[in-house]
C-alpha cells in the first residue's frame, strides 16, 4: 500500500546511522522521513528504489 497524494511517506525501520554506526537515532522533526543521529548529528532517510530479481532468475529466462 502506497501512501496517499500529498501525504508524508512511512519512515522507514533503521537500527545504526549510516555514517558512524551508531544506535541512538531519533526520528527527524524537520524531514517526515528523517532519522537524526544523536552521534554524529547528521539527518538522514531511507529509501527503497525497487526490488531486483535474483541473480540465477535472470539466467533462467
Amino acid at each position: 500500500m502506497s501512501p496517499a497524494a500529498g501525504a508524508p511517506a512511512p519512515r522507514s525501520p533503521v537500527f545504526h546511522c549510516p555514517y558512524c554506526g551508531e544506535e541512538d537515532l531519533r526520528p527527524s522533526e524537520e524531514h517526515p522521513a528523517g532519522w537524526r543521529c544523536s552521534s554524529c548529528a547528521r539527518v538522514f532517510s531511507v529509501q527503497l528504489h525497487q526490488i531486483d530479481r535474483l541473480p540465477d532468475e535472470r539466467s533462467a529466462r
